[in-house]
């Protein structure tokens, strides 16, 4: 089949670009920067689960909080001593060696309230009492017997007075109710709060073993990461093998193909050539000796003595011979014979099954890879030697056995205190709750007799109703003295006994915790009993500061270095991975790939371009081809020369003659269509294909020369440049992979020393007591207590005054007359003419 000859330029065009373009260098220079797998992700490890973790309490600034300052102020004042640091150490070792004289030294202040809290139950019953026996004997809470001047000053005096005292007793009296209240509901929190911060104290030690075997589980997920990894570790190093490598073997492949195409056009050309120029021999030996028939016949006539003016014609005619000799050309035979069953191959089938081949290279690494793989996943399924005795050989499990016993005797023995606690503080708060409504009652009547009393003076125009009004206000006000009396006993007490408890705890315990003397205290050798060193409990070879432990884990310190565990324990010796990443290392040097399969060049298609190579098609004379296409086939122009006959017949004078001439021009135009026409189609038909052959026979000949020996050193360099790249990936792979070991060493290491062994539990229970202690239970407390002795006190001022104000407010027994302005005041009571007495 003969192909168009301006398709292989093109052709040779671009495979020689490819061929002569195409860098054949290592493409390892790019592959170590490990683009294509990157480094090891950020793994998400569980913390340890702290089952004893302490959250802080805080209480909340709320509107008690400047009534509780005023508390602690008062308190500073009575208690003017400093922390007793001798009488509580003979307390703790020697309970029975006591003096009283220092604790009554200690307390002096107490001893003093105590004194005027004896006086007050010893002087106002006794008050009560005589007061009683008066209005027995009417003499105590009478009537004004005569009516002055001074007496609307002074009822009005006394009024405001009484109802000034009455408003202090009822802002007191509800204080005092919502302290009580609140007392009540913070006891039952910070009980309950208690077996919580020694749970919290007994895990400082003992939870830790437990918690370092929930770390070493988290080993678990860089393993669980690495597997998965592992399962397309083959498709990652091939597609990266073949991602690097496919611009060369692409390149060489297209570049094959193209060649292909360009043997196929040449081999295709030179058939055509030798066919044409067959063709174009046979036509010449037939046209040869018509040519030379009719120049002889052509001469004769011309050279007739009757021809008139044919002497132009006459020189036409004896040119009339076969320019183009195409006998003298080179034969291409041999040539023809050395491309026989050229091409032998498809190289169109050919690069898309080397391409397919060369696509599944991923697939083919994995499938290769498959066995190496599963090895180095039975050694990631191991477990590091060191990590399996992370908890196993933890320092101070018998130490950690001993504090928990003894935090647990300690907890267990506070629980029936606790509940008693809670019983009495129920009592507590039953009495609080009676004695506050008992001043309530003293604060309901002492106000409705001002108002009844009030409302009585003020009704002037019955005189009968204002009495009866005035006389129930006054016996109102008699009645919330009475109250008073009967309950002032109760009163003092619950206050000095509540007074003694909190008052106590605060200056003795609170404020040496907050100003941090108890630690200085506990600090300080021989202070506490040996049942109570922290040392020892811990077994420790070292005393600690409980001060400097406690503003440590304030700090955000570790129990790790505060109880100095590291000298016991060799934390870096249990997380060791490098044997374990050594195997892991030693099994991944064991990837190999082989690239055998991937040909680039069929065996055919290799001896088609070794039959190219040695065709000699460029040794062609296409020089001696292109002179004789340059030549006419006729060096006559047959056409022109019969127009030219036939114009000579029609001038001649003989009929014969010109007969003849145009017999002749008729046979020349009939050579000319049948056989001069062809032979030139034919020439122009060789000149085409001889000049696509000369123009690219040359480059053809260097490309395959140039594909060839590419080719040949690909195949041996392909395996080399794979191994490369797969070492390289195999190097990524393994950072990559020991990076989440790395991580997981990481993670344990600050686990271990910042949260596992922290002392969170230690400043968070003492954190958390203080606040139990002092802000949740002895502040609401003491500041209940506050509030019950200011209404207990504000009782004797308003007995007085409402003693001295009822008086008032019975009927006046003789008034004078008076028309001063006084008959218009507000406490003006109307003349009378009579008096029921």
């Amino acid at each position: 089949m003969t192909r168009a000859p301006g398709l292989l330029a093109p052709l040779l065009g671009l495979g020689l670009g490819l061929g002569l373009g195409l860098g054949l260098s290592p493409p390892g220079a790019g592959a170590a920067d490990c683009v294509s797998l990157g480094g090891a992700e950020r793994l998400a490890f569980a913390p340890a689960a702290r089952v004893h973790w302490l959250a802080p309490r805080v209480r909340p600034r709320g509107a008690l909080s400047p009534l509780y300052g005023t508390v602690r102020r008062f308190l500073s004042v009575v208690q003017l001593n400093p922390f007793p640091a001798e009488l509580v150490k003979t307390l703790l070792n020697e309970p029975a060696s006591v003096k009283v004289d220092e604790v009554v030294r200690y307390e002096a202040g107490y001893v003093v309230c105590a004194v005027i809290a004896g006086l007050y139950l010893l002087v106002v019953p006794i008050a009560g009492l005589c007061f009683c026996c008066c209005r027995c004997c009417r003499r105590c809470g009478g009537r004004v017997k005569t009516e002055h001047k001074a007496v609307a000053w002074e009822r009005g005096t006394l009024a405001a007075f009484l109802l000034l005292t009455t408003l202090v007793l009822l802002i007191g009296v509800v204080c005092a109710f919502v302290t009580n209240q609140h007392t009540h509901e913070q006891v039952g929190p910070s009980v309950e709060a208690v077996p919580e911060i020694l749970l919290s104290l007994r895990g400082l030690v003992s939870d830790v073993p437990q918690e370092l075997r929930a770390a070493v589980q988290q080993f678990s997920l860089p393993q669980k990461r690495v597997l998965e990894e592992l399962d397309g570790v083959g498709m990652s190093i091939g597609s990266t093998i073949h991602t690097q490598l496919k611009s060369t073997v692409y390149e060489v492949l297209a570049s094959g193909s193209s060649l292909g195409q360009a043997l196929q056009v040449s081999v295709d050309h030179l058939q055509a050539l030798n066919t044409t120029l067959v063709e174009l021999r046979k036509g010449q030996q037939d046209l040869e000796p018509a040519v030379r028939e009719h120049r002889e016949r052509l001469l004769a006539l011309l050279q007739e003595s009757g021809c008139q003016g044919c002497t132009e014609a006459q020189s036409r005619a004896r040119a009339l011979e076969l320019g183009a000799d195409f006998h003298r050309v080179s034969p291409v035979d041999d040539v023809l014979h050395r491309l026989k069953g050229v091409p032998e191959a498809n190289f169109s089938s050919m690069v898309q099954e080397e391409n397919s081949t060369f696509n599944a290279l991923p697939l083919l690494v994995a499938l290769q890879t498959a066995n190496v793989v599963k090895e180095v996943k039975k050694v990631v399924a191991q477990k590091p030697e060191g990590l399996k005795t992370l908890a196993q050989r933890f320092p101070g499990w018998e130490a950690a056995s001993r504090w928990s016993r003894a935090l647990k005797e300690v907890e267990q023995s506070s629980r029936p205190y606790l509940k008693e606690v809670q019983r009495y503080e129920k009592y507590r708060w039953i009495l609080g709750c009676v004695l506050c409504s008992a001043v309530l009652l003293v604060v309901v009547c002492n106000l409705v007799g001002l108002n009844l009393g009030i409302w009585g003076l003020s009704a002037r125009e019955d005189p009968s109703r204002s009495e009866a009004k005035g006389e129930a206000g006054a016996r109102f006000l008699l009645i919330g003295v009475g109250f008073s009396f009967l309950f002032a006993a109760p009163l003092i007490l619950l206050v000095f006994a509540t007074f003694l408890v909190g008052g106590n705890v605060q200056t003795l315990v609170c404020q040496s915790w907050e100003s941090k003397e108890l630690y200085k205290f506990a600090d300080t050798p021989g202070n506490l009993p040996p049942s109570m060193n922290l040392s020892q409990l811990l077994g420790l070879k070292k005393n600690i500061s409980i001060l400097l432990a406690y503003q440590q884990c304030r700090e955000g310190a570790a129990l790790w270095s505060i109880l100095q565990l590291n000298d016991s324990y060799d934390l870096e010796k249990h997380l060791n991975i490098s044997q374990y990443t050594a195997k892991l290392q030693q099994e991944l040097q064991n990837l190999k790939v082989d690239m055998k399969n991937l040909d680039l060049l069929s065996p055919a298609a290799h001896r088609d371009l070794e039959a190219l190579q040695s065709s000699g098609l460029e040794k062609i004379h296409y020089s001696g081809f292109l002179v004789q296409i340059q030549k006419p086939v006729v060096n006559t122009n047959m056409e022109k020369l019969a127009q030219e006959l036939e114009e000579l017949a029609q001038t001649q004078g003989s009929s014969v003659l010109g007969k003849q001439l145009q017999e002749e021009a008729r046979g020349l135009k009939n050579l000319y269509q049948e056989k001069v026409l062809p032979q030139q189609s034919l020439v122009a038909n060789l000149n085409l294909t001889v000049r696509a052959l000369a123009s690219s026979a040359p480059n053809l000949q260097m490309e395959t020369s140039g594909v060839l020996d590419k080719v040949a050193y690909l195949k041996g360099e392909l395996p080399t440049w794979a191994t490369s790249i797969l070492r390289n990936e195999s190097e990524c792979f393994l950072t990559r992979e020991v990076g989440y070991f790395s991580q997981y060493v990481a993670w344990v290491r600050e686990e271990v020393t910042q949260r596992i062994a922290t002392c969170q539990p230690l400043s968070g229970a003492l954190d958390n007591g203080r606040v139990v202690l002092c802000d949740m239970m002895a502040d609401p407390w003491n500041t209940f207590w506050f509030c019950l002795a200011w209404c207990t006190f504000f009782l004797i001022p308003s007995i007085i005054f409402a003693v001295k104000t009822s008086k008032y407010f019975h009927p006046i027994w003789k008034r004078l007359s008076s028309t001063s302005s006084e008959e218009t005041q507000l406490f003006h009571i109307p003349r009378v003419t009579s008096l029921k007495l």
